[in-house]
């Protein structure tokens, strides 16, 4: 099953600002899930902070 997180929730996961997280090309894009509201599909996120932590083991 799909979850999709809101922006705090991403903020709090991942440790980036809001910024960060719009400005980074390589970050998972948001879902729109309303008129002025968006979320991010959960997988997608840790996935991302996974591919985060496997850099640093190559390292």
């Amino acid at each position: 099953m799909l979850k999709l997180l809101r922006l705090v929730a991403v903020r709090e996961i991942t440790g980036l600002s809001r910024s960060s997280i719009y400005a980074d090309p390589g970050f998972p894009k948001p879902v729109k899930i309303g008129p002025r509201a968006v979320a991010w599909v959960e997988e997608e996120i840790i996935g991302w902070v996974g591919a985060r932590i496997q850099e640093r083991e190559v390292i």
